[in-house]
């Protein structure tokens, strides 16, 4: 019997939110519950064991008990962020971003199935993002992290820059909902206020 192998879920919570005044935004609450909690609800759902990604020196404190680490590569944006996660773990990896409150566990689970049942570099939602994508709601196999950084060594920081070089599965989410509300993100005030009156119908 194969034992599947380790799967690590990262909380993204890099960035400087300056369309929230800098400030820590995934605390923010979407129908009562912080946003970083209802993210590390769905990771906890799919992953082995979770760790949160974030510069922030007071990290730590966000969710007690929880592994923080702090980007490997600094100034590479969302890029930098994945590989983070990536070697920061050694284990393949599940990514959400901390600003992503309606996220199911089951949508987590079905991405990391798909990615290790066809042995994958990378297993991705299908949206209408300008990728077709969500890179920073995704699987990723630990192989793929000499993928990343061979992406950074380019310069081109775009956090799906990595895909022309991975084999990557594309998963029809359609079935746990609308994709413009299942990856919705709190950018703004005004997505906090967008986000709260999803909550009342969004999972």
């Amino acid at each position: 019997m194969t034992t599947a192998p380790r799967c690590t879920g990262v909380l993204l919570a890099g960035g400087r939110a300056q369309r929230f005044g800098g400030m820590a935004k995934g605390l923010e609450r979407v129908g009562g519950i912080r946003i970083i909690d209802r993210a590390m609800t769905a990771l906890r759902e799919a992953a082995d064991d979770v760790i949160i990604a974030a510069n922030d020196l007071l990290a730590h404190e966000w969710i007690p008990g929880v592994r923080t680490v702090a980007d490997t590569k600094t100034g590479a944006g969302a890029l930098g962020g994945l590989h983070t996660a990536l070697a920061a773990s050694g284990t393949d990896v599940l990514i959400l971003a901390w600003d992503s409150p309606f996220v199911p566990g089951a949508l987590l689970r079905a991405l990391r199935d798909a990615g290790e049942l066809n042995d994958a570099d990378a297993a991705v939602p299908s949206s209408e993002s300008p990728f077709g994508f969500e890179p920073l709601c995704a699987w990723y196999s630990a192989r793929c992290l000499p993928v990343i950084e061979e992406a950074l060594a380019t310069g081109d920081l775009r956090a799906g820059a990595w895909q022309p070089a991975a084999r990557t599965v594309h998963l029809d989410v359609s079935a746990w909902g609308d994709t413009n509300e299942l990856f919705f993100n709190v950018n703004s005030p005004d997505d906090l206020v967008r986000a709260n009156m999803l909550a009342g119908t969004t999972r």
